[in-house]
């Protein structure tokens, strides 16, 4: 079973950055799909961002994110990562990041939808705030 623990989270000031990571257990990484996702104080949990397994050569991120935030992977150390840059107040919730496998190729669409995803870490705080 993958276990997933993300680290990174904090408070920053708008336009700052942040890194948060996302490191699993387990040698068969490379194999999941890996997704993001946020949820804001009286909000629904929102998809962020998610890249292919393997090689990671696909990644997706919400029109809210696309140009700020990057979704990256390590495999060699079990680990994904979402770079965040020039961070807005309304950036501010709480990161989970996720994962699964497929022997399949999967689209964006099939990606950003939280109940395709098998395995989710325990989260991380972001706030951006002055």
């Amino acid at each position: 079973q993958l276990q997933l623990v993300e680290s990174g989270g904090g408070l920053v000031q708008p336009g700052g950055s942040l890194r948060l990571s996302c490191v699993t257990s387990g040698y068969t990484f490379d194999q999941y799909f890996i997704g993001w996702f946020r949820q804001a104080p009286g909000k629904e949990r929102e998809w962020v961002s998610s890249i292919t397994s393997r090689d990671g050569s696909r990644t997706y991120y919400s029109d809210s994110v696309k140009g700020r935030f990057t979704i990256s992977r390590a495999n060699t150390e079990s680990t994904a990562y979402l770079q965040m840059n020039d961070l807005k107040p309304e950036d501010t919730a709480f990161y989970t990041c996720a994962a699964f496998s497929s022997p399949f190729p999967r689209n964006r669409e099939y990606m950003q939808k939280s109940m395709h995803y098998d395995y989710w870490g325990q989260g991380t705080q972001v706030t951006v705030s002055s």
